[in-house]
């Protein structure tokens, strides 16, 4: 049975534990307005960027993490709630992740996995995107080992310079995959660059064929049957390729595209771009009064932890800068 919780209107309502969502907490309470997040259930965790991240290497003070996303998260919002002297402005709703989303009037409706419903004036949305994955023998499972010890990898700024004096593959078969390969080749002089298509033809243009044929970058057209490599220590050492045997690779991105988690946003009305991200004002509110969107999810910007938190800080800055006013006019 669903239980009705209406008689608390919060000022802002976040959605999403990641980077964006964090520091839109944070910001949110430090500027002592009342603040309720929703980080999601653990299958949300599962489905985020975040759980394949392990070392942050491209952030000054990330090195200590173990799980450089997470655990700073979760040391940033242990404080929040437990010392910071605004504590009592912020509520935590840990495990709970928002289904239903919806306006009725000035007030925000929110409905979490438990069925309970939430009110607020303002709505931050940072729920993100995740890297589509390669299937292997139909399973995504056989990337895990290697994704979680990064010799297979997906963001170029994050982690670009792991293929340094590494024989290189790019999983992919669009002109982004050729980007990607050309790109990381005239960066790091790799020893070999090889792009795998897995099964798929190559829809490269003429642009991206001259660079292939400039950099001698080698192209396997056929599925990928395994990964050859160390699951222990998540060493890599070659991909079977169909019609090729094992083809030797120390180090891979992949180039699929991603997922974006945009049901939310559109649930409301709000505008998204051809690729699915939400489009926005430079503070982060959508065509929807009161409703932002930050992070990986907001289109036009960078998928990094430094664009999070600035996209965040901007969102929670303008909502109270409208909260101010109003009490200000008031």
């Amino acid at each position: 049975m669903r239980r009705i919780i209406l008689e608390k209107i919060y000022d802002v309502a976040v959605i999403g534990g990641g980077s964006a969502g964090v520091m839109a907490t944070l910001r949110s309470v430090l500027n002592n307005d009342e603040t309720i997040l929703f980080p999601g259930t653990g299958k949300d965790k599962k489905k985020s960027r975040a759980m394949w991240v392990t070392k942050v290497e491209n952030m000054p003070g990330h090195l200590e993490y173990k799980k450089g996303i997470e655990n700073p998260n979760r040391e940033q919002l242990d404080w929040l709630s437990k010392e910071s002297d605004l504590k009592e402005k912020f509520v935590w709703q840990k495990n709970r992740g928002i289904t239903e989303l919806k306006k009725e009037g000035s007030l925000f409706e929110l409905v979490d996995n438990k069925g309970d419903k939430y009110q607020a004036k303002y709505v931050i949305l940072c729920t993100g995107v995740m890297d589509v994955q390669p299937k292997i023998d139909g399973d995504i499972a056989p990337v895990f080992p290697y994704a979680n010890n990064q010799s297979i990898d997906y963001c170029l700024r994050c982690d670009g310079h792991h293929v340094y004096g590494k024989k290189t593959g790019i999983i992919g078969h669009t002109n982004g995959a050729g980007w990607v390969a050309a790109m990381l080749y005239e960066r790091y002089q790799t020893p070999e660059m090889k792009i795998f298509t897995h099964g798929e033809t190559p829809e490269f243009d003429d642009e991206v064929k001259g660079l292939i044929d400039k950099y001698g970058i080698e192209v396997y057209e056929g599925e990928i049957f395994s990964i050859h490599g160390d699951t222990k220590s998540g060493k890599l050492e070659g991909f079977e390729v169909e019609g090729e045997g094992i083809v030797e690779v120390e180090m891979s991105f992949v180039s699929l595209g991603m997922i974006v988690y945009n049901e939310l946003a559109k649930s409301l009305g709000a505008e998204v771009d051809e690729r699915g991200f939400v489009v926005t004002n430079n503070k982060g509110e959508t065509n929807i009064e009161n409703f932002y969107v930050a992070g990986d999810l907001r289109a036009g910007v960078k998928k990094q932890i430094y664009t999070a938190w600035d996209t965040a800080v901007d969102s929670a800055d303008d909502i109270n800068a409208k909260i101010r006013r109003g009490r200000r006019n008031a």
